[in-house]
Order: C-alpha cells, then structure tokens, then sequence
C-alpha cells in the first residue's frame, strides 16, 4: 500500500514536504527539523516558559526528573555567556537565534545508601530536549541542538551544579532566510531524509 493510500485509510493529513513518510505520522514529526537561518524575530520569556514546561513534562525513569536548564534571550548575558563557549561554526549562526538553552541532567540519585548513579540520566535529558522541539514547532519556532562547544566553560559560565552533565546547547527562533547564511549551508536549510526504517527497526529482533 502505497504511503497516499495509507493517510487516506487513517484520515491523516501530511502537507507538502521534502520528507516522505513510508506510514502515516504527524506532520509535527516530518516539519520539525533543525534550522541554521533565524531571523530578527524575538522570542518571549513567556514563549520560552512553554517550551521549558513541556520539556518538564518529559518520561523519566523512576521519576527522578534529572534534566535541568539555563536559557537566555538574545540580549541577556547568560546568552552571550552560551554563545561564547561555541566554536566558531555554530557561533556564526547560532548567535542570531532568538534565544539559546542549555541541557544538562543529574547523573546521581539520592537513595538510602547515599547518591548513587543514574543510568539513565542522559537518556531523560534527550527525552526533554525532543519534548521542547516538538514545542518549538507548534509554536511556530525552531530549535537547533548542537553539540559544538566548550563543555567545561559553559559550566562554569552558567553555574552547573556538581554531579551535573551537560548536554546541549539548543538555539531558538523563527527560521529566517537562508541567503544569510555562508553559501555552503544554504542548501541544507530542508528537513534532511531518514533512513528507511526497515533499516532501523524489525520485528523481535535488531536489524543486521
């Protein structure tokens, strides 16, 4: 069955898009992807306080919550702080977005016998950062995680508590155009293809 037979069947509507889904999801899941042009437009704290309630709402093993955040708006220092610790790459577009959250979480958990590690702390942070880009779209913003910077400076710029990791730093905004960016990463501003998933999933076992 052919994946326009299958929308029709389940009565999903997917919009024009690059990505093209081999079942039927959410148009949430196939418009969310992760920007390097942002424009001017500003983000409120109200906005930001939505995003950062639904990454609270996140699963979490145990209910222990680890994921922990310090965000700014363009403007404020704890933005600059953030935007500083980049490399080069990432801060020649990310310092544009409208606003930048750091994603760390607790590696330890307080039980009987004292704190003791957290398996599962970065699998709960991930869980958070999808749950506040999934936000970011249906607010009509972007969010862009990035891996590239200075761990150990950014936590001793925003105060990280020990016991503590950080993850990510996550720029967001509006998408801007991408004729403002350097000509070599005009061309991936679109939704980048997955992998088919009989590639990524079978049934009862791990694909070879």
């Amino acid at each position: 069955m052919k994946i326009a037979e299958k929308v029709a069947e389940m009565n999903v509507t997917l919009p024009i898009n690059p990505r093209d889904a081999e079942h039927p999801v959410d148009a949430l899941f196939l418009n969310r992807h992760s920007p390097r042009a942002f424009g001017d437009a500003t983000v409120s704290e109200a906005q930001m306080l939505t995003l950062l309630e639904a990454a609270r709402w996140a699963p979490s093993a145990n209910n222990f919550q680890p994921w922990r955040f310090a965000w700014g708006l363009r403007g404020d220092a704890g933005f600059a702080a953030m935007v500083d610790t980049m490399v080069p790459f990432n801060r020649a577009w990310a310092e544009k977005a409208a606003a930048v959250v750091a994603i760390a979480s607790k590696t330890g958990v307080a039980k009987d016998e004292g704190v003791v590690p957290n398996p599962s702390h970065g699998f709960d942070a991930g869980a958070a950062w999808v749950s506040l880009a999934l936000q970011a779209e249906m607010l009509g913003l972007s969010a862009h995680a990035m891996g590239g910077f200075d761990k150990a400076a950014a936590a001793a710029a925003l105060g990280l508590p020990d016991g503590h990791e950080i993850h990510v730093l996550v720029a967001i905004g509006k998408k801007g155009d991408p004729a403002h960016l350097p000509e070599a990463l005009r061309p991936r501003e679109i939704p980048n293809p997955r992998q088919p998933l009989a590639e990524l999933a079978a049934r009862g076992q791990f694909p070879a």
